[in-house]
């Protein structure tokens, strides 16, 4: 099996919960170029299945929860738990400390109310785009930021699940194709003739992109795997509180 395929699995068993045979081999260098490519398939599963839901005719605001349970049972919680960790952390003053409490398995009030805050905007959005292409583009978006953290920024910790992003980054080829995909991905609107979609996922994609992960890295002086995760969620979530507010 050739490299990109095997890395293209191991992004899949790291991002992910979704089933792989045990016997296919996995390589988990440079999975950061990956994760634009897996949250194409996030987003594609969304989108079918808000299709589905539509036609059960559920009323709008289950429809919304339900997407969100799905888009967290998917990915495991990996991207909400970064950001609970992440807000822990932010939330203690003295800057020599939040390593050490964004280590700590436990979540703290902050870290709970921050996963409400998300979970609820994303609902609350996904309520007024459910079966609409757009949803494809979001989980896009939110892991290309989290590769423009990589690339931009230092990495805090020697160790952790995240120190492998920074360590195997190799440039332009690592972002290039993910910015591409995204790209791409925004045009999907056009299939149901929504092109002010297409416009606010270029525009809000790409600002959201640069801007979140950079807020994060000004706050800590650079990203660790939860940061990571913490850009991917907020970069999602706001990304559909602009698609929803039209």
């Amino acid at each position: 099996m050739p490299l990109w395929c095997r890395q293209i699995l191991g992004a899949l068993v790291f991002y992910t919960v979704l089933p792989l045979p045990h016997a296919w081999p996995l390589e988990f260098r440079r999975l950061a170029r990956w994760a634009p490519l897996v949250g194409l398939l996030l987003g594609g599963l969304l989108w079918l299945t808000g299709l589905g839901l539509r036609e059960l005719g559920f009323s709008v605001a289950l429809n919304g929860w339900l997407l969100v349970l799905l888009w967290l049972g998917l990915t495991g919680g990996l991207h909400l738990d970064g950001a609970m960790d992440t807000a822990d952390g932010l939330a203690v003053p003295d800057s020599e400390r939040r390593l050490a409490v964004m280590a700590d398995s436990r979540s703290g009030a902050f870290g709970v109310m921050v996963a409400i805050a998300l979970l609820a905007l994303k609902a609350t959005a996904l309520a007024s785009l459910v079966g609409n292409p757009a949803l494809v583009a979001v989980p896009v978006w939110g892991r290309w930021a989290q590769v423009l953290a990589v690339a931009r920024f230092p990495y805090l910790r020697a160790e952790g699940k995240g120190a492998l992003h920074r360590r195997d980054y190799c440039g332009w080829p690592d972002w290039l194709p993910g910015l591409l995909l995204a790209l791409g991905a925004s045009a999907l609107p056009l299939l149901v003739g929504q092109s002010g979609l297409v416009l606010r996922l270029l525009l809000g994609g790409l600002l959201l992109a640069w801007i979140v992960p950079g807020w994060f890295a000004r706050r800590l002086g650079g990203h660790t795997g939860d940061s990571y995760g913490a850009t991917v969620e907020w970069t999602e979530a706001l990304l559909l509180v602009l698609l929803a507010a039209g």
